[in-house]
């Protein structure tokens, strides 16, 4: 062997150890690389028709005289969309950037080091402030749902609270398969609401009129959607409504999601006189999610809590 020739080969290969110990991705590629190569096109209809914008909500109206109509605004939307975009609500656009750069930074550690176990210290100070500020957040839309029905707003009080609601914390890989894949699959949320906070890469959509429909990303919004607590619990007035996400073939997209949850034992009832869907726990209600995608692969949902 020409002598000449094994440095360079071996500082070939000490540098894609290196890169390899670099990489913040899971080893998909090392693993599935033929897989993904031999898969046909995506038949899948991911490509909506039209891009929309969602209804757009100042939550500073709820400080005016026009209180009043931003309510009714909220709820209109809530039961015509089922999503709504919301702006002056409150959280600082110094906290949301601080939260996206550590994000961003946490994501992009090495896959090796986010294996193992490493302190949340450098960053768990920010998400817990940006946790509290959308949890206030949350509250604030939920009491005036409630009212929005003449229901119980000191329900959510009681009953969704910092050891029961969450914060999750998104990166969506560029997408290597020909035809693009889900980012994040058909679904509706089990919670009551849920608030999302995402960059300006989009990939979400939502079923409108029975067409995928793509959110148009805005910078200076929070995009709130109805979950199937409170759909059951508004006794189908509010609409939880499918959406998923759509990997971007060429930038990642990363996004924060606060979803507003009750405690296990809560009871989700209507009070409407003619009931819907028929009194439930939320244990229960997780149980049969759980169960339904453990035997036939999906979610179910309310259908199986119907009267």
């Amino acid at each position: 062997m020409n002598m000449a020739l094994i440095y360079p080969m071996f500082q070939a290969a000490q540098t894609r150890q290196v890169l390899k110990k670099m990489d913040p991705n899971p080893p998909f590629m090392n693993t599935y690389k033929k897989l993904f190569n031999t898969q046909p096109s995506c038949s899948c209809d991911l490509v909506s028709e039209e891009e929309c914008e969602l209804p757009l909500i100042d939550l500073s109206l709820l400080h005016t005289e026009n209180a009043s109509r931003c309510k009714r605004e909220i709820a209109a939307a809530s039961l015509n969309w089922g999503f709504f975009q919301v702006v002056n609500h409150g959280i600082s656009t110094e906290l949301l950037d601080r939260a996206r750069s550590e994000q961003v930074s946490l994501f992009r550690q090495p896959f090796e080091n986010k294996c193992k176990d490493f302190s949340a210290d450098a960053y768990r100070k920010t998400i817990e402030e940006l946790a509290a500020s959308l949890s206030s957040l949350a509250h604030l839309l939920a009491r005036v749902l409630a009212e929005g029905l003449g229901g119980d707003a000191a329900y959510f009080e009681d009953n969704c609270n910092r050891e029961t609601c969450y914060l999750r914390l998104n990166r969506y890989p560029p997408c290597p398969v020909p035809g693009g894949l889900f980012g994040l699959i058909p679904h509706t949320d089990s919670d009551f609401l849920t608030i999302l906070c995402q960059d300006q890469v989009g990939g979400l959509q939502l079923m409108k009129d029975g067409r995928w429909i793509t959110v148009k990303p805005n910078p200076s919004a929070l995009v709130v959607n109805i979950g199937d607590l409170f759909q059951a619990w508004s006794n189908g007035v509010y609409k939880s409504v499918e959406h998923r996400v759509i990997s971007n073939p060429n930038q990642e997209r990363f996004s924060v999601a606060y979803f507003m949850c009750p405690s296990y034992d809560s009871i989700i009832q209507s009070q409407a006189e003619t009931a819907i869907y028929r009194r439930f726990s939320f244990r229960e209600f997780r149980q049969q999610v759980q169960e339904d995608v453990k035997l036939i692969g999906y979610k179910v949902g309310l259908s199986r809590f119907l009267v």
